[in-house]
């Protein structure tokens, strides 16, 4: 081929290229051109809240503006029975009032009925499914004897089998401390499940600092997409198809 012919050539592939690779109706909503969201970005989805409500929460070991209950260089992180301990004399900041108990019970069935069970016996689904039942029970008097503060630094830190619960915001980790209270008779408090399976979009958020709703192109449309127009064959031409 003739560097002419060549050139002739790369340019006829070149121009639809052109015309068409700025042209907003050719984007599709996938690998092309995708939403995003930018480090301190904030979220909302009405013009009302604005740009008030941020989109993701702070980074694990710092210290949010309205303070932690223990720092970490105050107490550590360690899941051991020394350092939950170090936290019971940790005073309850929340009153278990109705808001308090109605979100520790939703929280508790999120997080900890499937071990502890909904009534806080140790017989949850996982024992239930397992036939061990190697969970212990909070509703007894060994939990009872145990402090506000060292159950919430049970949820901080867990401990022996137990993980962490620090995807439930700090203070709200109170409010299963208080549910739990409940639990073992010191208050009048709902049990059983919440919500049933496949309702977990009506539970209202979890975390403040989340968003709460289906970004809009969780399923992506092809509405509104030009599709690409064939050309036209040149008068004369001859269509040889792959030999």
């Amino acid at each position: 081929m003739s560097a002419k012919v060549f050139s002739r050539a790369l340019g006829a592939l070149a121009l639809p290229l052109a015309l068409t690779a700025c042209d907003p109706k050719m984007w599709l909503t996938d690998m092309k051109q995708q939403p995003s969201v930018g480090t301190w970005q904030k979220f909302a989805s009405d013009s009302v809240s604005g740009d008030t409500v941020p989109f993701r929460g702070n980074p694990q070991g710092s210290v949010p503006v309205t303070g932690v209950t223990v720092a970490a260089w105050e107490v550590s992180y360690l899941p051991n029975p020394q350092t939950v301990d170090s936290m019971s004399r940790l005073a309850n900041p929340v009153e278990a009032d109705a808001r308090s108990i109605e979100n520790g019970h939703r929280l508790y069935q999120v997080n900890c009925a499937v071990c502890h069970g909904d009534a806080g016996d140790g017989r949850g689904k996982l024992a239930e499914v397992s036939g061990i039942a190697f969970v212990p029970a909070i509703n007894g008097a060994a939990t009872q004897a145990r402090s506000d503060g060292y159950i919430w630094g049970m949820l901080r830190n867990g401990r022996g089998l137990m993980s962490n619960f620090n995807r439930i915001p700090e203070r709200e980790r109170w409010d299963v401390v208080n549910y739990v209270r409940g639990l073992q008779g010191k208050y009048d408090v709902p049990k059983g499940i919440t919500l049933k399976p496949g309702e977990a979009r009506a539970f209202s958020a979890v975390s403040p600092v989340a968003p709460n709703m289906p970004h809009a192109y969780l399923r992506p449309s092809t509405a509104g997409i030009v599709p690409k127009a064939e050309k036209p064959k040149a008068e004369g031409a001859e269509d040889h198809g792959d030999h």
